[in-house]
């Protein structure tokens, strides 16, 4: 898998129009997510014992925003050094054991791709297309599959 100069550009103009809101866009990932697979709100540790609805709940709206900004990071860092960085405060093997712990499987990974993807056709929508969707999807699929090996 390699991600293109054109990709990097596209998932890059589209995040620069998406994150002046992208907490909402963050959460709304998610919630989409929870929508699709109810239980998987249970593989969340710091949702477990909340009695916050899950739109107002900070450490989700702090994961999710993560996670998007992770996704979006993974396309620059692919053309720039060839390799997904997760950033200072954690590493892949570290997201990787969490993952594990928590039971994520391979449709779990899916079904948030989805998620993300349906996300951003709804953020953007006079900028989704076929290439587009392609470029946020081959970024995504570097970020997990760097977690999944060290799985």
């Amino acid at each position: 898998m390699v991600i293109t100069a054109k990709q990097e550009a596209l998932v890059v103009n589209s995040w620069n129009e998406m994150k002046d809101d992208a907490p909402t866009f963050a959460l709304k990932f998610f919630l989409r997510l929870f929508e699709i697979i109810p239980a998987a709100e249970k593989r969340f540790s710091f949702l477990r014992d909340s009695s916050l609805p899950l739109e107002k709940n900070p450490k989700l709206k702090a994961h999710a925003m993560g996670v998007f900004v992770m996704t979006c990071e993974a396309a620059t860092q692919l053309r720039k050094t060839g390799k997904v960085d997760v950033g200072a405060n954690t590493s892949v093997k570290h997201l990787a054991s969490i993952h594990f712990k928590n039971g994520i499987a391979d449709v779990h990974f899916e079904v948030l791709k989805f998620a993300l993807l349906e996300t951003i056709k709804e953020a953007v929508p006079y900028l989704w297309s076929e290439e587009l969707k392609e470029a946020w999807s081959e970024s995504y699929d570097h970020l997990v599959s760097a977690i999944k090996n060290e799985m």
